[in-house]
């Protein structure tokens, strides 16, 4: 049954019929030809790919759980989808037991299928089978950046890697931002990579559409419903949630802290209280990365370093003095991170930046090499089989052994 037939979401499903996106259309700027013809190219192909994923439970054959979602309230699963024997992501929320209103689920799911791009991780349906919501997307072999960080790059990826992965989602951003979109969530576990190499920006759940009555907002006080797994990538204006507002720049602060975190191996403020965090933000504190030539900048606690026989300084060098991030790197994370948010570049600027020079015309179709030793779950025969009734302590375990932070979407 389709989620949008179903008794318990007519009623929500109205509301987002009446805030259709037909009408943003109207306000997207105009393109050239060749970036047209590209869009309708990317679009035949996406409904092409959407075709063969019916709304039919008997269709899916579950195999293991891989990760939570929402806060816990939703289950990832790795499934087959019989038809074409492919592997999938399938997302299962119990929505008798949602807290929450359940137009926060029906805007993710309305908006994700009203958009099209390659770098935007898409649903290709969704549906209702008893009282769980399922959800079926294309399978992230890489799992999320968070998942590659805590499983195999403590220190941070690789640099190159890491300007891979910041052009594909500003290509996502740029596509969203024209659309009147701001993601309000761009961190590293929203950030999917598929055994191809191809990034996809996922968590669209907490996104604001600044097109409101056919006209687009020029600032925005609207504060996302839940933050507590993203307040540490917020700009200050989002959180100072003053009379000035906020606009799609906000989105731009989010991706130095993304920066950070792919290159520092941590997110910036993520060891600070909300209150702190706010302040320092406030104050116009600019997180750096952590190289030979910042390191002096940094305090290393004791534990971050897995031989504590070493001292304090050791460890210190071990991280940071073996490495030093690119000058344009740098830059790059000093334009997203300006406090005043006109003076930070737009996503389209951002891809002029000299740090994406030297990758202009390459394929993401590298990124897997660059993130070696990693092996993508790619094969079925090596899934684990029948297991559905103990998913849930498989997936605990998987977490101890390589994964400790789970898929979020």
């Amino acid at each position: 049954m389709s989620l949008f037939n179903c008794a318990c979401s007519s009623k929500e499903s109205k509301l987002f019929e009446a805030n259709s996106f037909d009408k943003i259309s109207k306000e997207v700027p105009k393109k050239s030809k060749k970036q047209d013809s590209s869009r309708q190219i990317n679009a035949r192909m996406s409904s092409q790919t959407f075709k063969i994923y019916s709304p039919n439970i008997a269709q899916y054959e579950l195999i293991v759980t891989i990760g939570k979602g929402h806060l816990n309230a939703s289950t990832i699963s790795l499934a087959k989808h019989k038809p074409s024997e492919s592997l999938v992501a399938v997302k299962r929320i119990n929505v008798e037991e949602w807290d929450n209103k359940l137009s926060y689920l029906q805007n993710e799911i309305i908006i994700t299928q009203q958009l099209s791009h390659p770098c935007l991780l898409p649903i290709h349906c969704s549906f209702i089978s008893g009282q769980e919501l399922w959800s079926i997307m294309p399978l992230m072999a890489f799992g999320s950046c968070k998942d590659l960080i805590h499983a195999y790059f403590n220190s941070g990826l690789p640099e190159q890697a890491i300007v891979f992965i910041l052009r594909d989602v500003l290509l996502a951003l740029e596509y969203i931002h024209h659309r009147g979109i701001i993601h309000r969530g761009i961190k590293a576990s929203h950030v999917l990579i598929s055994k191809n190499g191809q990034v996809c920006l996922s968590g669209l759940h907490n996104c604001f559409n600044t097109i409101q009555n056919g006209k687009r907002l020029r600032k925005v006080h609207d504060f996302p419903m839940h933050t507590i797994d993203c307040v540490h990538c917020y700009s200050p204006e989002l959180l100072e949630q003053n009379l000035a507002g906020y606009n799609y720049k906000s989105d731009i602060y989010s991706m130095g802290i993304l920066a950070c975190e792919l290159a520092n191996g941590q997110s910036p403020f993520s060891d600070m209280s909300a209150t702190q965090m706010l302040l320092e933000k406030l104050n116009a504190t600019k997180p750096k990365l952590a190289d030979s030539t910042t390191v002096g900048e940094f305090v290393i606690d004791d534990d971050d370093i897995e031989d504590q026989t070493a001292t304090t300084q050791e460890k210190a060098d071990a991280i940071f003095f073996r490495r030093t991030f690119s000058p344009h790197l740098h830059d790059f994370v000093s334009v997203c991170l300006e406090r005043d948010q006109l003076c930070r570049p737009s996503a389209t600027q951002l891809l002029s930046h000299a740090l994406f020079k030297a990758i202009k015309n390459k394929s993401s179709s590298v990124l897997p090499s660059l993130l070696q030793p990693v092996t993508p779950l790619s094969d079925i025969a090596k899934a684990p089989k029948a297991l559905l009734v103990e998913e849930e302590d498989f997936s605990r375990k998987m977490s101890e052994v390589s994964m400790q932070d789970d898929w979020t979407f």
